[in-house]
């Protein structure tokens, strides 16, 4: 079994480079096919839509599949769109391979996601979506920086390369390692769209769009942060997103195993604790060491939230979680585009680095609410134990005249004997 999630984790590996290593490239890309920064940045902004439109348009349109042949497909489409990348001469042939290669992210991983949970006993499941994850968390200690600067060494072209080597890695992995999965039954998308008749599902799916965020209202600006106010130079920023990097990993695997324990309290540890690190953060920021401390602990308690929420939304959608499951990476990816707009929105007001760490506080807090509110929901649904279990009535008093339970009955000739 742990063989087959570390072939989902290869994938994941690869699908999380190729998503956030265009941000290191821009300049060369720009530079190469004549266009500007910001129409380059679009780049950026194209994936992103791509994920939250494929995520569940790919995911309904495989409902029928088996789901190893549908995470086979699903990488197949990714290594062509990272192919067409690779080979693309002008802008849009490279924008139409960044939109082919986004259509597979959410899928995958909600498909995955599935998959992962079924693969282990059902305490496991959360710690089973985390290890798929830590390939996503891995691409952001590893293969963003070393894909960069194949990049900046070799041609942005290179990196693309790379990324689709990767793809056929995770693509044999896939096909070798996991093992075989049932068709759905007849009617599977059907059932699949019903759950999103459930208010809890969309309470869980709100859950991650604000409390993910959070997360990354604060993570877009943090380069100007650490280096306008905490005095960092512009050459220590790598060296802190591999530090924020490795608070990943570390919090993805905890935040499993929590999840496991315990979902709704370890839930609501989190995105607490996100709260109070963020704000904790603003003050930290001040200065070099306490900002190097503190980010460790915002990398890790940031992604400890996402095997507990992705978690949560494939509980409540139980019986048809694959496409609710998708769904949640595009709340993942909702979250991360209203995070990033909002902290712009209060940098441009003149707010300060630090407001958008604020900002990612109040919308770590609002998540908590929400997570709050779908806990009472839950607690309200239970069923009430029977009145008789609840009340148990005293015991009534014995009859003298019958048996007393355990003893041999009393011969009638002797009844008057014990009778008062």
């Amino acid at each position: 079994m742990r063989a087959s999630l570390l072939a989902l984790a290869v994938g994941a590996f690869g699908i999380g480079t190729t998503e956030f290593v265009i941000v290191g490239l821009l300049p060369e890309v720009a530079d190469d096919l004549s266009v500007s920064i910001p129409s380059a940045g679009m780049l950026v902004t194209g994936y992103a839509l791509g994920v939250v439109v494929g995520a569940p348009l790919m995911t309904a349109a495989g409902a029928r599949l088996p789901r190893k042949t549908m995470l086979v497909l699903l990488m197949a489409i990714f290594i062509a769109g990272n192919l067409l990348c690779a080979l693309a001469g002008d802008y849009t042939a490279l924008m139409g391979g960044r939109l082919i290669a986004a259509l597979t992210h959410g899928a995958f991983f909600g498909i995955g996601s599935v998959v992962a949970a079924d693969l282990v006993a059902p305490d496991r499941r959360a710690s089973a979506i985390a290890l798929m994850f830590t390939g996503l968390t891995l691409a952001n200690v590893l293969g963003v920086p070393l894909g960069t600067f194949l990049g900046q060494e070799f041609g942005w072209r290179s990196t693309f390369w790379a990324v689709t080597g990767i793809g056929i890695v995770g693509l044999l992995a896939l096909i070798t390692l996991v093992p075989a999965q049932p068709a759905p039954q007849s009617g599977a998308l059907r059932g699949e769209l019903a759950v999103f008749r459930r208010p809890q599902v969309w309470l869980a799916l709100t859950t991650t769009v604000l409390g993910f965020g959070g997360v990354f209202a604060s993570f877009t600006y943090l380069a100007p942060m650490m280096t306008e106010r905490a005095g960092f130079s512009d050459g220590a920023v790598a060296w802190l997103l591999v530090l924020f990097g490795t608070g990943l990993c570390v919090g993805n695997v905890l935040g499993g195993r929590a999840a496991d324990r315990a979902l709704m309290p370890s839930l609501y540890l989190i995105l607490g604790g996100l709260c109070l690190v963020l704000v904790v953060f603003t003050f930290t920021s001040r200065a070099a060491l306490p900002a190097a401390v503190t980010l460790a602990a915002f990398g890790a308690i940031g992604f400890a939230t996402v095997p507990p929420l992705q978690a949560r939304v494939m509980q409540q959608a139980a019986g048809a979680p694959a496409l609710a499951s998708a769904a949640n990476i595009a709340a993942f990816n909702l979250g991360n585009a209203l995070g990033a707009w909002l902290g712009g929105l209060a940098v441009a007001h003149g707010l300060g680095w630090t407001s958008p760490t604020w900002i990612g506080a109040g919308l770590a807090a609002a998540g908590l609410g929400t997570a709050a509110l779908s806990g009472h929901l839950d607690r309200r649904s239970r069923p009430k134990p029977p009145a008789a279990e609840a009340f148990p009535s005293a015991p009534l008093p014995h009859d003298p005249t019958q048996p007393v339970p355990g003893t041999a009955p009393v011969p009638s000739s002797k009844r008057s004997e014990v009778a008062p």
